[in-house]
């Protein structure tokens, strides 16, 4: 694996495939960081170097930032018989299986 330079604003609004609303660019550009400092705390660092970080952990801060672009209220809301589950309640399994390998546990 290699360092790649984390992602912002742009990355995540073209994974969503609307890096055309200026909107939405913006939105993901304030949630990118967040999602960023919960990885490097939840790995303590590790695949993390000054603004860059390794591919497989750039894939997983893309796809939580774009969760939390989906739904920034973070509520909880249904529409007849769809259903959103509101606040980021942590890693999804695939996410989480990518920062164990980068996990530091205390001992």
């Amino acid at each position: 694996m290699s360092y790649v330079q984390a992602p912002i604003g742009d990355d995540v609004a073209s994974f969503l495939g609307l890096d055309d609303d200026p909107a939405v660019v913006a939105l993901a550009g304030e949630h990118a960081p967040i999602i960023r400092a919960m990885a490097m705390a939840y790995t303590r660092g590790n695949g993390f170097v000054g603004t860059e970080v390794q591919e497989d952990i750039y894939a997983v801060l893309v796809a939580a930032t774009a969760r939390l672009v989906a739904n920034p209220e973070q509520l909880h809301y249904a529409a007849g018989s769809a259903r959103i589950s509101g606040a980021f309640n942590g890693w999804t399994l695939p996410e989480q299986f990518v920062l164990n390998r980068y996990r530091k546990r205390a001992s």
